[in-house]
């Protein structure tokens, strides 16, 4: 179904779509204070209720803009629709994306490798500020006109700006909760990021840096599809296990120096101990590399490629979560029963919300409202069960002063998860994180993670756990009230029965 266009968002005149993703579209716009064109990103209708995916949207406005750095993508302002849904005005990027450049050919070999050296030096500015961007793919290299004021030191050839995009994914190192987020793009993630007990840090985009070279210097003129393989199935320990046999080097083009294939098997090394340590090191590296190549010659000369066995085969059987896949959205449409309570949660005689299986007893004050856990089906096709319970639910997405709470049961979820595999997906950039804590209430042994917040909702409390006898899995999102804290959850969490 065609995304019928807006004839304004906020102050700004819209003039076509640009494009569409899993959690926002962007449109073109036209901002009559600068009198320019902005690129202008609203988080999707569909995920505008989810607290969790508003603030990673949010989150990545906000870091662009505390960054404010010439290669990363400039923000200019944020708002929100009269919806509820926020939206990010960006700088137009003119130049389109690297995933344009790339469908119509592939680049010469000396540009590929300058181009790799500017995207190299933007990833270094996150890296600079305790920041890994975690999704490093064609797509999210964007080129803008340079401009007239100034060249800059993030320019590349032609008069552009070669800038770093899209930090949906990425994560503060400073915020440290013991949970980690498996997230990326097949292809381009390291193996770390799809092992939910592994440590994700800079090497996670350095060998992003190194997938990325590969489709710009590789022989293949496809997307590169999971990580290089680490031998036969005999060959021992998974990939990234300290026992894991290296990856064969990657297949290059004719003319990419063997100086600079040596540096791109080091960075897609299946073991992150076995990489540069960041982007700045990455960088480095391909300097000295080009520098040591070219001894006089030209870097497009022929030179004997590194390797030419066959080419990575398509890797299977393997679980890959893509960018930002696994963020809940949310409605429940729920019943009420039973009697006002004295409004302490699992207390006799309070009100109590349903949805399928669920019931949740409500604190007093507290209402139910919405139509399942949107994004979440059963195997029968049908949104599987959640129940959004607030004061006023309505406001609750929206008013960081009204407290809340989000219940669902997902079958789904059991069988390619665990509850704190489920609660890695869902880091708060922003954040300080309280010591990951386990309690028995009501229904299941429950992980806890609380985050402490400097703006907005000051405190958010991911939960999860197994439903019993293999119900599934239950997650609740708890934005307690003033004053409430574990108490308030665990008597929260105590409430949530199954029926």
């Amino acid at each position: 179904m065609p995304v019928t266009a807006p004839a304004r968002i906020g102050p700004y005149r819209v003039e076509r779509l640009l494009g569409t993703g899993s959690f926002a579209t962007v449109w073109l716009g036209h901002d009559p204070a600068l009198d320019c064109p902005v690129a202008i990103k609203v988080l999707a209708e569909n995920w505008s209720h989810d607290l969790r995916v508003r603030e990673r949207f949010l989150d990545e406005a906000r870091l662009l803009r505390r960054l404010a750095h010439e290669r990363l993508v400039p923000v200019h302002a944020v708002g929100e629709l009269p919806d509820g849904r926020p939206y990010a005005v960006l700088a137009w990027a003119d130049g389109g994306s690297l995933r344009d450049r790339l469908a119509r050919g592939p680049l010469p070999v000396s540009d590929a490798v300058a181009l790799l050296d500017q995207i190299a030096a933007g990833v270094a500015v996150l890296h600079r500020h305790g920041v890994v961007h975690r999704d490093l793919t064609p797509g999210n290299i964007l080129f803008r006109s340079r401009p007239r004021a100034g060249s800059g030191s993030g320019s590349g050839a032609g008069g552009e700006q070669v800038l770093v995009a899209d930090l949906g994914l990425a994560k503060a190192l400073a915020v440290s909760s013991g949970l980690t987020a498996p997230a990326g793009t097949p292809g381009y993630m390291a193996p770390e990021q799809d092992d939910p007990r592994a440590v994700v840090d800079t090497r996670a985009d350095v060998f992003g840096l190194g997938r990325l070279a590969l489709r710009l210097l590789g022989d293949a003129p496809a997307d590169p599809v999971g990580p290089p393989p680490a031998g036969p199935p005999s060959a021992g320990p998974p990939p990234g296990h300290p026992g894991a046999s290296p990856a064969p080097p990657p297949r290059l083009r004719d003319g990419v120096p063997a100086e600079v294939a040596a540096v791109l098997h080091r960075a897609t090394a299946l073991r992150p101990a076995d990489r540069y340590p960041d982007a700045a090191a990455f960088r480095a590296a391909l300097a000295r590399a080009v520098a040591a190549a070219s001894g006089g010659a030209h870097p497009d000369r022929p030179r004997p490629r590194v390797d030419r066995s066959p080419a990575p085969p398509q890797r299977t059987g393997r679980r890959f979560v893509t960018a930002g896949a696994g963020l809940l959205a949310f409605a429940a449409l729920a019943t009420t029963s039973g009697d006002a309570g004295p409004g302490r949660p699992g207390q006799p005689h309070a009100m109590t919300a349903v949805s399928g299986p669920i019931t949740v007893t409500l604190p007093a004050g507290w209402r139910a409202t919405g139509t399942g856990w949107a994004g979440q089906y059963g195997d029968d096709g049908d949104l599987e069960p959640a129940l959004v319970i607030s004061p006023d639910p309505g406001r609750w997405a929206t008013d960081p002063r009204v407290p809340g709470a989000f219940v669902g049961l997902s079958p789904s979820l059991a069988r390619r998860t665990t509850p704190q595999g489920y609660l890695a997906e869902r880091p708060h950039a922003d954040c300080v994180a309280a010591p990951v804590r386990r309690t028995r209430q009501g229904a299941a042994d429950w992980v806890v993670a609380a985050f402490t917040c400097p703006s907005g909702r000051p405190l958010i409390v991911e939960a999860a756990g197994l439903a019993p006898g293999r119900a599934g899995l239950l997650y609740a999102q708890v934005v307690p009230p003033e004053g409430g804290g574990d108490g308030f959850v665990d008597a929260l969490l105590g409430g949530v029965r199954l029926g």
